[in-house]
Order: C-alpha cells, then structure tokens, then sequence
C-alpha cells in the first residue's frame, strides 16, 4: 500500500497555497498513494499575527476544512492535513491542527499539537505560545493501513509522546523544521522516532525559502520500521512515496521484540 509525503514552500497568503497543494495531492495521488500527509502550515505559513487570526476556523466548518475534505474525496485517499489554524478558548491566540480525513471526506481524527517550539539564537527567534494554545490529547486512528499515530514538527523531540500513543504501525508527522535545528537533529529524530516504535513514520515537511526569506529544512521522508529511509527529498515542492508492508512491521517486532521487553 503506498503512502505519499508532500512538500511545500508555502507563502503568507492562503489561495496560492491551495492551489499548489490541490496540484501536490493530485500527483501523489495519480502515483498510486492512498494516504498522502501534507506540512505543518501548508495554507500559510510567516503570516502576520493578524492574518493566521483571521483564518482561523471553528472545528467542523470553513473553507481549509472543505478544501481537505473534497480532496479526499476527489481523490479516494485519506488525508493527514497537515496542520491548519483553529479557534482556541482564548481570542486572541489558535489552536495549531492537524485532521485527518479519510476517502469519503469525513474527518476521523483531530489532534491540537502539544509541544510549542521556542528558540532563540541571534537573530533567529521563535515563540509558539505567544499566539498558539497546547493541545492536551495524545491521538492515534484505525486506518485501513493500521494503527495512525499523529504528531507535529516540535512534537519530534518528545518521546514520550509516541510511547503514549500506544502501539502504532505508523506516524505521521507534518513539520515545518527551521534549516538550524533541521539540518542539525531532524533525520536523526526521525529515524529513532520509528526504530523505538518498531512502524513505519511519514515526515512531510515545509523545505525551501519562503516569500518572507526564511528557510525551511525540508528534507521529507518516509522511514521503514527498521529505521530505514525509504523515500526522501532535499527541498523544493514535490511528492516522496513508498510501499509500505504490515507484514514488515511483524517482521521486525519479531525479530526484535522490544516492545515486549519494556519495563518502565
């Protein structure tokens, strides 16, 4: 069964961003992939405060939750959607989103990311809480492709994380990785994330500069239950896909069983 990760390079506005990711989903899609993960941010991404505000949208209703729902539909594929601005309790900050749809447009699974980034060295700097709420559930969805685990970007460094989500066959992760902390811990993260739980994981990324001169790392890519990178791209717009086999995910948990040696 294929799996796709799409990579974008989004701007501050909102229809171009649609438009590429409508172009993205629909090749991922024609190569075969039944489940396509899109990034972090992919309607847009370094918008003013008061713009990311302003496309806010109430769970269940607006024009980006459409937009994923046709899409799986149109396309016969579940959706991970990246992550998308939704309303929080406070009015003045948002929840950052991701939905999963699955073919018949309906959405299955909705997590609020937890862990917020922050960072600050020279003139690089970065404070999610200033305008995002945390989530507070760990979430996981049967899917015909087994057990999805969800998290986003930040969420990486956080092992316990994955842990709390149970026995997974595969993680989705969209991200929008800044090109410092990407080029210095992102693969490695990955790698591990899917070697401690024995499944396959899709990192679907933001990669490349955007409109307002920051550069993501990019870098999408699938990893095997084995730690193995099966599929990857540097940065730039486009699609990474691989097969992925349940019977792998046995193999290795057989071969290996350390999930059933865990202790603590």
């Amino acid at each position: 069964m294929k799996v796709a990760a799409v990579q974008m390079i989004s701007g501050p506005e909102v229809a171009p961003n649609l438009v590429t990711a409508a172009r993205l989903i629909a090749e991922a899609a024609a190569a075969g992939a039944k489940l396509v993960v899109l990034p972090e941010y992919f309607p847009l991404i370094d918008a003013t405060d008061e713009a990311r505000l302003a496309a806010r949208e109430q769970f269940g209703s607006g024009p980006l939750q459409d937009f994923l729902a046709d899409s799986a539909v149109r396309h016969g594929i579940w959706l991970v959607g990246g992550s998308i601005p939704l309303a929080a309790a406070e009015p003045n900050k948002l929840l950052n989103t991701c939905l999963v749809f699955d073919d018949s447009g309906h959405p299955v699974a909705r997590y609020d990311k937890i862990h917020l980034f922050a960072f600050n060295k020279g003139e690089e700097s970065y404070d999610e809480a200033k305008t995002i709420t945390a989530g507070g559930s760990v979430v996981s969805v049967e899917t015909p492709f087994g057990r999805l685990g969800l998290a986003i970007c930040y969420d990486l460094r956080f092992p316990e994380l994955f842990r709390a989500m149970g026995r997974v066959d595969l993680l989705a992760l969209p991200a929008a990785f800044t090109e410092t902390t990407g080029r210095a811990h992102w693969r490695v993260l990955l790698r591990a994330r899917a070697i401690e739980n024995q499944c396959y994981l899709v990192a679907a990324a933001q990669g490349g500069r955007h409109p307002t001169g920051r550069v993501t790392h990019g870098n999408s890519l699938i990893v095997d239950p084995w730690g193995e990178v099966i599929a990857d791209m540097d940065k730039g717009e486009g699609v990474v896909s691989a097969e992925l086999d349940r019977a792998r995910v046995a193999e290795v948990r057989t071969n290996l069983p350390a999930l059933e040696h865990r202790r603590i």
